[in-house]
């Protein structure tokens, strides 16, 4: 596959497969891509991994502050005010 392949018709932006997501590392075209999510291009297992455990990080420090949230919201919610209300004409 010629260089010139890897860029879009009529584009100068390089193709998605030109470098490693993670690390930049330009991947070769001889050499395995490890994909991840479809269309992300890892130079190695290992930079995947990383990504991968960056990601899943991310998404337990989301929940985490989500659930705090909505606990917030809950215990807002749940304040009941009681009284009396007199209405007079």
């Amino acid at each position: 596959m010629s260089y010139d392949a890897l860029f879009y018709a009529g584009s100068e932006e390089p193709h998605f497969l030109d470098a490693c997501t993670l690390c930049s590392k330009p991947l070769s075209h001889n050499s395995d891509i490890f994909m991840y999510r479809g269309n992300t291009p890892f130079c190695s297992q290992e930079c995947r991994q990383e990504q991968i455990e960056n990601d899943e990080a991310r998404e337990r420090r989301w929940k985490k502050m989500a659930s705090k949230k909505s606990t917030e919201t809950s215990k807002k919610s749940a304040t009941v005010q009681t009284g009396t209300l007199v209405a007079s004409n």
